[in-house]
């Protein structure tokens, strides 16, 4: 099934429509109604393959989340547990199963859908508690990279991050490389694969053997990407640490966005009305789905929070233009031409209506005393000024007890910004952190040493002002507005692994030699062969296209920096984004955090 591009960007419809249709034929595998029992944390990414309308023609009544304990009432022939194979939630399936009533009749047929791959180690636990009998189908669904936007796919893999890095466990790097064995299926071969890092250069090893073993995977398909470029997330610790300042990065860093969709605080989306003087608010929060479907959305959600207010001012005065049009309307004709435009306008007008209240709440934190000395606080570090002292601002935080999680993102943007931070200052901050916040917060501490986000400087050298130069990560003038540089979506710093990819288009890796080799991790480039008859001769203006797969997670702000070089007139790459994870520096460190549960007495 051959991909092409579209208006611009890769169609990623090929990959949407063969999950739906390795979905349907385990279903179909099913015969009869059905129940399925969801593992909690796969129905968001579900949601972005198939709706509940695939399910229902397929004879699914009946979903229920797993929880241990009996398994509801449902008049169905199947039950089907859709679960990642991790062995806590073995147990809640053997407490489901030994509880079923074997007397009932007509019997209730078990079934298991790994995702996204089968485990010996969760069968042979099933085994041991004499159960693995009980599932007629055993099956496993490859859901690696699932397509969040036209040009975004994340392998949603929360974890990844710290096995990789803290626990030296490669499964999510082995679920990647199948993950782009898939899409070269689907996408044609990738002829160039450039990468930075451990992790990446594992990927493309399996890749490359993956390519070996199967050589039936070979395929005439003329190849959509022209290159791969594989990031480790540790070439570049700062990024995500820093507060993201794009409209799509705030909402996320404020309310956290979950495979598209985000949950605000009702009040402000509530319906004026006349002379009710705000009673019956709302209670339930407002969820909203974003992405580039919705017009106004796609047009503001990449850029700096500071030129959102222009464009939906701009936006306003156009939409009441449209609907004052309808006193101009006199002939059926024109009346008829109002009318069918008016589901559209309708539809605009309301998105305008939402997306003013979330840049409305947004405005109340950005304004906010708190928010602004913090962002002065990164942006001083970034710059290269105090990093290697103890800071006054963290200091009173932490004296206030503020949110450990805000504190330990500072901390370590000191860290990374001063290579390391003095022994001393090092072994400060953890007492003060340790004794303010509780001492079974030493384990995460260790973590984040250990992950390199927190330590110190051993080398005695400091060499981020070295890569700050060399790499022009921090710009003192930056245009929010019409921005001329990525740095845009941190208002003066320019993403390291976003400025990487850029250079690596022009003028390639070789002009940076000496500041790679400061990064960690190798960096390779390879090269697979394309059968005769499928080498790309690229027209005149034709744009490579270049798929950056960031291995343990990636930012809205880096996306929208590699948004913004897709779109540079004279650019002449475009890029696809692919992660392990979407994350902020919030859901980043928490992913790291252990909680050592205090002594009962």
């Amino acid at each position: 099934m051959a991909a092409h591009l579209s208006s611009g960007r890769v169609n990623l419809t090929a990959l949407r429509e063969a999950g739906r249709r390795e979905l349907r034929e385990f279903l179909d595998k099913c015969a009869g109604s059905k129940a399925i029992v969801w593992d909690e944390y796969l129905t968001g990414p579900f949601g972005l393959i198939a709706q509940y309308s695939l399910l229902k023609e397929h004879e699914v009544e009946k979903m229920f989340t797993l929880k241990p304990g009996r398994l509801p009432q449902a008049d169905v022939k199947n039950i089907i547990f859709f679960v990642r194979p991790k062995l806590e939630l073995m147990d809640i399936i053997t407490d489901n199963v030994l509880r079923e009533d074997r007397g009932r009749s007509p019997q209730r047929d078990f079934h298991i859908l790994f995702v996204p791959r089968r485990s010996l180690l969760c069968e042979q636990w099933l085994k041991e508690q004499g159960v693995l009998g009980s599932f007629i189908h055993r099956e496993q669904y490859s859901l690696d990279l699932i397509p969040f936007d036209g040009d975004l796919l994340s392998m949603e893999s929360e974890s990844a991050f710290k096995e990789c890095y803290l626990e030296s466990d490669q499964t999510s790097l082995y679920h990647a490389a199948k993950g782009l064995m898939t899409l070269q299926a689907l996408y044609g071969t990738i002829p160039q694969i450039f990468g930075k890092g451990e992790c990446a250069r594992h990927v493309a090893n399996m890749m490359i053997r993956m390519k070996r073993e199967f050589p039936g995977s070979q395929n005439s398909i003329f190849p959509v990407f022209d290159t791969l470029l594989l990031l480790d997330r540790n070439v570049d610790l700062l990024t995500p640490l820093a507060t993201q300042l794009t409209y799509e990065g705030l909402i996320d860093e404020i309310y956290g966005i979950q495979n598209t969709y985000v949950k605000l605080p009702p009040e402000k989306f509530a319906p004026k009305k006349q002379g009710e003087g705000g009673k019956d608010l709302p209670t339930e929060p407002k969820k909203l789905q974003l992405n580039s479907a919705e017009e106004l959305y796609a047009e503001i959600r990449d850029k700096n929070f500071n030129a959102v207010g222009s464009v939906l001012s701009k936006k306003a005065k156009i939409i009441s233009a449209a609907f004052e049009e309808r006193h101009h309307a006199k002939t059926v004709g024109e009346i008829k031409q109002f009318v069918s435009q008016l589901p559209h306008m309708q539809a605009a007008r309301s998105s305008l209506a939402n997306h003013t209240s979330i840049a409305e709440l947004i405005k109340d934190i950005t304004t906010s005393e708190d928010f602004f000395d913090n962002l002065t606080v990164e942006q001083e570090f970034m710059s290269g000024i105090d990093t290697d002292k103890v800071n006054n601002y963290i200091e009173d935080c932490i004296a206030q007890k503020h949110p450990l999680i805000k504190i330990l993102r500072l901390v370590c943007l000191q860290s990374v910004c001063n290579s390391g931070l003095k022994q001393k200052v090092l072994d400060y901050y953890k007492r003060e952190i340790l004794q303010t916040y509780g001492y079974e917060h030493i384990l995460t501490l260790n973590n984040l040493e250990k992950a390199g986000l927190l330590k110190s400087q051993t080398s005695g050298r400091n060499n981020y002002p070295t890569i700050r130069k060399t790499l022009r990560l921090w710009m003192d003038d930056v245009n929010e507005q019409n921005p001329n540089d990525i740095s845009y979506v941190y208002s003066g710093y320019a993403p390291l692994s976003v400025r990487l990819a850029q250079l690596l288009a022009r003028p390639g890796w070789r002009s940076i030699e000496e500041v790679l080799k400061m990064l960690p991790g190798p960096h390779f480039e390879e090269r697979q062969q394309l059968p005769t008859g499928l080498q790309k001769k690229r027209q005149h203006g034709e744009n490579r296209v270049t798929l950056v797969f960031f291995l343990g997670g990636v930012t809205y702000a880096e996306i929208a920096a590699l948004r913004f070089l897709s779109q540079m007139e004279d650019g002449g790459t475009e890029y696809v984004i692919a992660t392990t994870k979407l994350i902020n520096g919030t859901s980043w460190i928490k992913s790291l955090m252990e909680k050592l549960e205090p002594a009962p007495f």
